[in-house]
């Protein structure tokens, strides 16, 4: 059978369908049903794809919303790192015999204590270092800044730390510097 004579079928058995429709009124009543049915199966399935879109969109908008919430301190937390790095620092360049010294004791004592709550809130905030010396390089937490000849540990085990790392909650805040063993010569 050609195409020109399917067309041609189908075109005399929708004329003739129209023409027993006029005559039977019962045929075009089932015709206009079976036109209704699939127009409401239509819109049914139009209605469930848009409620489904629209659960999605209010699903990833309160996740979004979480997030922002839970991680809205990320950019501050960083600079404060630089503050905790420098305070650090200043305390571990104090000589033992300055620490010792009556005059300095109290300057000491309070720069201790000021690195304490600085720890303290930064736990409050869901932001903990990264623990390096001794562990495998993680790529996720650590950045490899050199490699150093090691016969006491493992190639690929941090051995010195340049700078600490953090975290924020579940996320990388800054990586820590690190040293990595390597096999000696």
């Amino acid at each position: 059978m050609t195409e020109e004579s399917k067309v041609t079928d189908m075109q005399d058995e929708t004329t003739l369908r129209e023409e027993t429709a006029e005559g039977a009124p019962e045929v075009a009543e089932h015709d206009r049903a079976a036109e209704l049915e699939a127009q409401l199966a239509e819109a049914k399935a139009a209605v469930m794809y848009a409620q489904a879109e629209t659960q999605n969109v209010r699903r990833r908008a309160e996740k979004e919303a979480q997030d922002a919430k839970t991680y809205a301190a990320t950019a501050f937390a960083r600079d404060v790192l630089s503050v905790a790095d420098n305070l650090t620092r200043a305390l571990a360049a104090i000589p033992a015999e300055l620490r010792d010294d009556d005059k300095f004791k109290g300057l000491v004592t309070g720069l201790e204590a000021t690195g304490r709550e600085l720890d303290s809130v930064f736990a409050r905030h869901g932001i903990s270092k990264i623990v390096a010396l001794g562990e495998a390089l993680d790529p996720n937490r650590h950045q490899a800044m050199m490699e150093m000849p090691s016969a006491d540990a493992e190639p690929g085990t941090i051995v010195q730390e340049i700078q600490a790392g953090y975290m924020i909650r579940d996320r990388l805040l800054r990586p820590a510097l690190v040293g990595v063993a390597k096999k000696p010569d």
